[in-house]
């Protein structure tokens, strides 16, 4: 039988390190794949001359499964964002965000337990009708919410909290001020959460949300949000756990999915050694379990999770000493 093919973006700064990273454990724990590596990003305008080559989106579209580095988008160069484009091109209307305590991390909190579930294409974050007045006083920008987004997304949340055996989703909104764009999320997730009574529904306004998340954390269980919102609780979220270096990101469409680490490519410590590999290794495991291979997936966070704990050769902003190869080398001993 042939081996399951993967894309992989190494992507800019650091990328290509913690992309090695996940691989190596993804190889050690029996995974059995094959790799196709293509270029998006800086790196792709330095050897291409365009950021997201043809032969990029063609791999994507073939392989269906890519997983993906950091990239990074230089200002004015004609796209608002490399991760919209992806987004909007394969309609990967979902974006899937979980936080988890780790022991070990000196995060503030241990009992973090929170998936966000964030529409990914629509809204204000899309960058829709952009404009700049010639004078430069006047800025205007378009925010489109359609009955269609705003239903697969909350379907796709409260399934997920059924597969995940959770007992809650939060609808988080602003219907209060934005009457038409998030009101007509608002009124078609509560048309959507009828048809699971077996799952407890809460609705919260985005910046009760942002104040309850620093305050009682632990009352959330999976949140379902527009684009924009979902950016931002996302990142809060990360910030309980310890940072983005502990926090994936998986984006889910019909026909394909991105799996990647959700921090910045840190050009000041690419080839230092100094990248903590986690929100890769971790959107890794995101990719087993898409492709139903759970038994993989969990002896890799089980042996993440060890090495986090024990702290012997974890890197500086989990309280370390360690570089990346270290790190890296610890979960292989441990798998």
């Amino acid at each position: 039988m042939s081996k399951r093919m993967i894309t992989v973006i190494p992507g800019d700064g650091i990328g290509p390190s913690i992309i090695d990273a996940a691989i190596k454990i993804l190889d050690k724990a029996g995974c059995d794949f094959e790799y196709e590596f293509t270029d998006a990003g800086l790196t792709a305008l330095e050897k291409h001359g365009e950021l997201l080559p043809q032969r990029t989106l063609d791999m994507i579209e073939k392989n269906k499964i890519t997983l993906k580095g950091p990239l990074t988008t230089p200002v004015g160069e004609g796209f608002t964002s490399i991760n919209v484009t992806l987004r909007k091109k394969f309609c990967l209307y979902a974006n899937i965000r979980p936080v988890v305590s780790f022991k070990g991390t000196q995060a503030r909190y241990d009992n973090i337990d929170i998936i966000t579930v964030r529409e990914n294409t629509e809204g204000m974050y899309s960058g829709l009708g952009q404009t700049l007045s010639a004078d430069g006083s006047t800025a205007e920008a378009t925010s489109i919410i359609t009955r269609k987004g705003a239903e697969q997304i909350t379907v796709f949340a409260y399934e997920l909290a059924r597969k995940e055996n959770r007992k809650k989703v939060t609808i988080v909104h602003k219907a209060n001020i934005m009457k038409s764009t998030s009101g007509l999320f608002l009124k078609v997730a509560r048309e959507v959460s009828l048809r699971y009574p077996d799952i407890t529904t809460e609705e919260m306004i985005v910046d009760a949300t942002c104040m309850k998340l620093v305050m009682n954390p632990e009352i959330f269980d999976v949140i379902v949000t527009t684009n924009l919102f979902g950016d931002i609780l996302s990142d809060l979220c990360a910030g309980l756990v310890g940072g983005l270096g502990m926090a994936p990101g998986a984006n889910i469409g019909k026909d394909a999915a991105i799996f990647e680490a959700v921090h910045g490519s840190a050009p000041d410590i690419a080839g230092k050694n100094l990248a903590n590999p986690t929100s890769i290794i971790l959107a890794s495991i995101q990719m087993l379990e898409y492709l139903g291979m759970a038994d993989k997936a969990e002896k890799i966070r089980a042996a993440v999770t060890a090495v986090i704990a024990e702290g012997d050769r974890t890197t500086r902003d989990l309280g370390g000493t360690h570089g990346t190869t270290d790190f890296t080398q610890a979960v292989i001993d441990r798998l």
